[in-house]
């Protein structure tokens, strides 16, 4: 018998890719936004989001993003 999980499912997103400028959130070439995953909590996406930002260390226009696809997906929960 399978045991239910005790805490909701709360996905989220973890993409990234070279910005245009150091000051905004604009892609240089949207096509090629690399999806890094979706992860059932923060945590994990959290270790995700660090690996990939500590590998392009050496490239400053590059940044990851964690959206949290959990209020997305159901935005009148508290």
């Amino acid at each position: 018998m399978v045991s239910e999980e005790t805490s909701p499912q709360r996905l989220h997103l973890v993409f990234g890719g070279e910005l245009k400028s150091l000051s905004g959130v604009e892609f240089r070439d949207p096509a090629a936004i690399e999806i890094v995953g979706v992860f059932p909590d923060y945590a994990s996406a959290l270790t995700a989001w660090r690996g990939k930002a500590q590998a392009t260390v050496d490239n400053a226009a590059m940044r990851y993003f964690i959206v949290h696809l959990h209020r997305f997906l159901n935005p009148d929960a508290a």
